[in-house]
């Protein structure tokens, strides 16, 4: 591989990077009353609960939501990263892209 596509290949990295950052993961989970989003670079952006479930009985409702959420929204944005990094690695499956 030569310094050239090696070049370009890192521009393109930079700019998928970019777009990840950029991509809204949203997730809503207990009936549309707990919602998580994230980035394509698995990074909170908001993190919403009813009001009304913020009472102690819900408590265990709320854990759990929230953990389902946010492991699919982690899923979700690890395969949207998977399919735009497919292209520049040629579908080499490399760790950490």
């Amino acid at each position: 591989m030569s310094i050239f596509d090696k070049g370009k290949m890192l521009m393109e990295a930079r700019r998928i990077q970019k777009e990840l950052r950029q991509t809204k993961i949203e997730v809503e989970k207990a009936e549309g009353r707990i919602r998580v989003v994230l980035n394509g670079e698995q990074k909170v952006e908001e993190v919403f609960i009813d009001p009304e479930l913020l009472v102690s009985e819900n408590e265990l409702l709320i854990r759990n939501s929230l953990r389902d959420a946010f492991n699919e929204a982690i899923r979700r944005s690890q395969q949207i990263a998977a399919e735009k990094m497919k292209d520049i690695t040629g579908g080499l499956g490399l760790p950490g892209l």
